[in-house]
């Protein structure tokens, strides 16, 4: 049943991901894509907070957690692991975890890019 929440939760959050990046913006700096990931995590720690102090059910927090925020901003997901690292006194290993997902991300990225075109170049 948590699978349904998920998906519900998580087609709702990417449209909403694609409503906010079609706000007309120009610049060179991705400012919507930065403020998509801002309130992405902003909204899973505010429905995080909810789940801590007031009961709420498991299918609910799949659906806000995982399925909305994780739909709208994956960054929203890696930022509450981070911050729960630090809180629990983890600081070494929330440091590690941060650059290691933001090296190892931008670098998968590329080495993607770099796959997609040698399998366009055949």
């Amino acid at each position: 049943m948590g699978v349904i929440f998920v998906g519900i939760g998580g087609a709702i959050g990417a449209m909403l991901r694609y409503a906010v990046g079609l706000i007309p913006y120009k610049g060179t700096f991705p400012i919507v894509t930065l403020v998509i990931n801002i309130l992405g995590a902003f909204f899973i720690g505010f429905f995080t907070g909810i789940a801590i102090n007031k009961h709420m059910s498991d299918n609910m927090i799949l659906f806000l957690k995982t399925g909305l925020c994780g739909g709208f901003s994956t960054f929203a997901a890696f930022s509450l692991e981070a911050y729960n690292m630090f809180s629990d006194g983890n600081h070494m290993l929330a440091v590690v975890y941060s650059v290691l997902s933001v090296v190892l991300c931008i670098t998968g990225a590329w080495l993607g890019i770099l796959a997609g075109k040698a399998v366009v170049k055949g």
